[in-house]
């Protein structure tokens, strides 16, 4: 059996390799693409996500594949079915980072702390606070109550936030994908922490920053695709939200001539809050290490992806 696996994470993996396991150890993307052609195992994560998803797709073979990600949007889903290969996400690994982003995204926002920075990269002494907003008694909207909106709703409440979250389900007392957009109204942060699929692209469009209050700020750390960014620029550019705090845009990079870099009040941070951390690597070697004893033992697995719901 063969596996083909990051050179950057040889030295947290290798020594706890099984006897047997053939490894490749890639350090570019032509190197995955070749040795993944006869591989049963893949961990193939790169910097680009259609180089990721190029090598996957490679593995014609492949009977696991194992990524670091939570989103699945570079992956090709139904080749994977239709080969029966297992796909095991990393929910969870950058969960805390994530979390900590979207509070970051939120105190920002009422704050305006972009605009203080600005001020005073011009040293100018300023009294007038730009961002004037207590997160006491505000009320947030988290769609996609997962382990990042769960731990983001944790940490907004530890600040005096409602916190109403969706869910597919509706359990514990969530909203569903039906009830939510009546109730846009009643928030002052509307917060993206769902997966991407079929079902969520452009779920934010025009109608819902209409429906949404002129105070209202969007926090986006999911995925840009889920957001019509045409809609989001208008809305932004008439004032009818008070802003977006983006972690995640689309395409990404986002080119420099993009209108959205110089929409009003928009705040970027380049989809570095996954980055945002130093144990990103230790965590995603732990589980992939357990998942590969489960694999080899015929054993459940963490994290097993739903291809058919792209979670």
């Amino acid at each position: 059996m063969k596996a083909v696996l990051p050179a950057l994470a040889r030295p947290l993996i290798e020594p706890h390799l099984p006897d047997g396991l053939r490894t490749a150890w890639f350090v570019d993307h032509e190197q995955a693409l070749a040795e993944v052609a006869d591989a049963d195992i893949a961990w193939v994560d790169m910097q680009r996500p259609q180089w990721t998803g190029d090598a996957v797709a490679a593995g014609a073979r492949l009977k696991w594949v194992s990524t670091i990600y939570a989103g699945l949007d570079a992956f090709p889903l139904p080749l994977l079915k239709e080969r029966g290969t297992i796909l095991t996400n990393g929910v969870g690994i950058n969960a805390i980072a994530v979390a900590e982003y979207a509070v970051m995204g939120v105190l920002i926002a009422a704050k305006r702390f972009d605009e203080v920075v600005r001020t005073a990269d011009r040293r100018e002494w300023t009294i007038a606070a730009p961002g004037q907003v207590e997160l006491f008694e505000t009320s947030a909207l988290i769609i996609g109550m997962g382990a990042i909106g769960t731990l983001i709703a944790d940490r907004l409440r530890a600040f005096g936030v409602s916190v109403t979250g969706v869910t597919r389900s509706g359990r514990e007392g969530t909203l569903t994908p039906d009830q939510w957009r009546d109730r846009l109204c009643d928030f002052d942060w509307v917060i993206l922490a769902a997966p991407s699929t079929g079902e969520t692209r452009a779920m934010i469009g025009a109608a819902e920053f209409t429906a949404m209050k002129a105070s209202t700020w969007l926090i986006n750390i999911a995925r840009g695709d889920m957001v019509d960014q045409d809609a989001l620029i208008d809305a932004l550019t008439k004032r009818r939200i008070a802003g977006a705090f983006l972690d995640v845009v689309t395409p990404e990079p986002l080119p420099a001539d993009h209108p959205l870099w110089r929409a009003p009040n928009s705040i970027h941070s380049m989809h570095l809050s996954g980055r945002s951390q130093t144990k990103m690597f230790q965590r995603a070697t732990a589980l992939f290490l357990r998942n590969l004893d489960a694999f080899m033992a015929g054993k459940p697995m963490a994290n097993v992806v739903d291809l058919d719901a792209g979670y």
